[in-house]
């Protein structure tokens, strides 16, 4: 992949730049702006080279059309911040407003279109829609770096399609992800420790029998857990369940025993009586959860009995937590993996904290970021790689 650096003097040029701003709104206050202060190393460069930068993301799921809840007018508020300078904000993706703010550009100078699933060809299953908004988005620009991991697994105009009608390269960031993720993947130090949470268990098959063939431990929480623990013969309660995973999870147990790979569940389980922050909750055995409650997070024997898992690897991802930890009652299981995979990184391991939940996590518990190897701004697009897929938005960049 070429890099910014490759692409020789940018002075005066216009550069797209696709980034992922999709970011946690609280209505119109970011709740965590991580993926923003992401996309700052690339940012810089481009305007510290006197690009006139031309930044497009999403935000949310509109339905193709404008929705003032989806605007990005928070996101562009923070950069600017984040910047120290003024980040002209367009009324449209690709209209007459965007036309004139990229017009306006100076050397150095930076705008950003408005959400580009605003416009239904930006997701359209049909190439010829896409390569359309794809040629609108070339003509404003001269070059174009992709920079939003969070959106390479996606088959999409302003990811994939813009990258055949523009010069192009891999920004900071995710070159910086693909680089990471490949110490996990290709070649990983070991031992290799995989930490897997979530909530559903179906949304990490691919993930499990890639991992299978490649890690020397998987721990299993989340909600993801139950339906391991059902799959051993044990009542979950009113905990979550995907009954129709359970012979997939007895094969992949299976699987594990055969290949000498070890998948280390719970032993203990925080239960509840409903869903709530302040449901009343007590521990209980793994293979013991009581008819009519429900299972929020791993149990205290659990979070050590982990921690011990983890502190000897010296590769470990983690991608999903292992209890509902935006409730604080519940969060003890995911404080926990956090906690040993910082201590793992003192001992010199290379600690990936894979998107998504487990990002915002990291954040939300109060851990400095810089004690993670690696904090990954793709949930979903970390997940792919991890599976071994390929990821459109890499592929063309390689091509």
């Amino acid at each position: 992949m070429k890099t910014i650096e490759d692409l020789g003097d940018l002075r005066g040029k216009r550069v797209l730049v696709r980034s992922d701003f999709n970011v946690p709104l609280d209505g119109t206050t970011i709740t965590d702006d991580g993926r923003v202060r992401a996309a700052l190393p690339t940012l810089n460069a481009l305007l510290d080279a006197g690009a006139r930068v031309v930044v497009t993301a999403h935000l949310g799921r509109p339905k193709g059309a404008p929705e003032d809840k989806y605007s990005l007018a928070p996101v562009a508020t923070r950069l600017a911040e984040l910047l120290g300078k003024p980040v002209a904000l367009a009324k449209d993706t690709v209209g007459e407003s965007a036309k004139a703010t990229v017009a306006a550009l100076g050397d150095g100078e930076i705008a950003l279109l408005e959400n580009i699933r605003f416009d239904p060809r930006e997701t359209s299953k049909v190439d010829a829609e896409r390569e359309s908004l794809a040629d609108d988005l070339a003509a404003l620009a001269d070059v174009y770096v992709s920079d939003g991991f969070g959106v390479v697994h996606r088959k999409q105009a302003s990811v994939y399609d813009i990258a055949l009608k523009l010069p192009h390269a891999v920004g900071k960031l995710v070159l910086k992800e693909v680089d990471s993720l490949r110490k996990a993947t290709d070649d990983p130090e070991r031992p290799y420790v995989v930490v897997l949470g979530g909530s559903k268990v179906s949304d990490k098959l691919g993930v499990i029998a890639n991992l299978m063939t490649k890690a020397d431990r998987l721990l299993i929480g989340g909600g993801m857990v139950y339906t391991f623990l059902a799959a051993k013969g044990y009542s979950v309660g009113n905990s979550l369940l995907e009954q129709d995973q359970v012979e997939t999870v007895k094969g992949y147990l299976a699987q594990a025993a055969e290949r000498g790979v070890e998948i280390v569940l719970p032993t203990d389980i925080v239960v509840a009586d409903t869903f709530a922050a302040d449901s009343p909750h007590d521990v209980v055995a793994a293979d013991a959860i009581p008819d009519g409650r429900i299972g929020l997070d791993i149990g205290p024997a659990s979070a050590e009995l982990f921690r011990s898992k983890i502190l000897d690897a010296k590769t470990v991802v983690w991608n999903g937590p292992a209890g509902v930890f935006e409730f604080e009652a519940f969060s003890a299981g995911t404080r926990a993996v956090a906690s040993a995979l910082v201590d793992a990184g003192k001992n010199g391991a290379f600690t990936i904290v894979g998107g998504g939940d487990s990002a915002a996590a990291v954040r939300i518990l109060g851990f400095d970021e810089a004690g993670f190897g690696h904090i990954s701004t793709g949930g979903g697009a970390s997940l792919e790689f991890l599976e071994g897929k390929t990821l459109p938005g890499i592929a063309v960049l390689e091509a």
